[in-house]
């Protein structure tokens, strides 16, 4: 039955940027099934904390750890704290990422480094940190969460679009490495979903160019929308799926 392959009882769950949009919306889903997760967040330990009040879990069981993946020693940091917790992880999803948008000539040398390393680079050192216990176990998921600027990158986010890309190109080659170990990896590309950072502010585009940044859809996702295509993913009912890419844009890459 498609409920029991959903079913993620007796798994621990990482989902880092969890405590707030995308990543908080993927991390109650997934407790939703039956796992663990373990809440990660940069900043708003308050938020983070929120988020485990909504988790379907026992409070005193819900995990929060912090850490900066735009910082070097960052993701092994993180990896030494999920290890105080638990010794096995079976879902790794890399939904934190940073954006600076501001006009492609304007970014700085600092501003580049800001992102490569929290998005792509930190995907890279955490997937190698936490793969090899899946490995072990025969069983594992990892999730990177990229973007749909994947193929239609916004003009104001060269560095962000570039490293949404990048980290496919890393899920494509992993994933070939790992698919006889009982291990998925996978990419869920969003669209223009309704979070906080759609919010902030990004400089004025030309007519034409804003014309392509539309949602054929005709509107905003919510965080949900990913979270269903999250759990299918992680679960055995998405066992048979690995190195893809998914959108989930209301048509926007098309």
């Amino acid at each position: 039955m498609l409920s029991e392959r959903l079913n993620l009882s007796g798994k621990t769950a990482v989902v880092t940027g969890s405590s707030q949009g995308i990543g908080k919306a993927i991390a109650i889903a997934l407790a939703e099934y039956g796992a663990n997760v373990i809440i990660h967040y940069r900043r708003d330990k308050k938020e983070a904390q929120q988020v485990a009040k909504q988790i379907n879990q026992p409070k005193d069981k819900v995990q929060i750890v912090k850490a900066d993946f735009s910082k070097p020693d960052g993701p092994q940091k993180f990896f030494q704290s999920v290890s105080k917790i638990t010794d096995t992880v079976d879902i790794l999803v890399i939904n934190a990422s940073v954006q600076v948008a501001k006009n492609w000539q304007e970014v700085t040398e600092s501003e580049f480094d800001f992102q490569v390393n929290a998005n792509f680079k930190s995907t890279l050192l955490l997937m190698q940190q936490f793969a090899p216990a899946m490995i072990k176990k025969g069983w594992g998921r990892i999730l990177t969460i990229g973007s749909v600027q994947q193929v239609r990158p916004h003009p104001a986010m060269i560095v962000y679009a570039a490293t949404k890309s990048a980290v496919f190109n890393l899920v494509k080659n992993v994933a070939l490495q790992l698919a006889d170990k009982g291990v998925t990896v996978n990419n869920l590309a969003p669209g223009i979903i309704d979070t906080p950072r759609i919010q902030a502010p990004v400089p004025k585009m030309e007519k034409r160019i804003a014309e392509r940044m539309t949602t054929p859809e005709g509107g905003m996702g919510q965080p949900e929308d990913c979270a269903g295509m999250a759990v299918f993913l992680c679960s055995d009912a998405g066992r048979y799926i690995t190195g893809q890419n998914l959108f989930v844009d209301g048509g926007m890459s098309l």
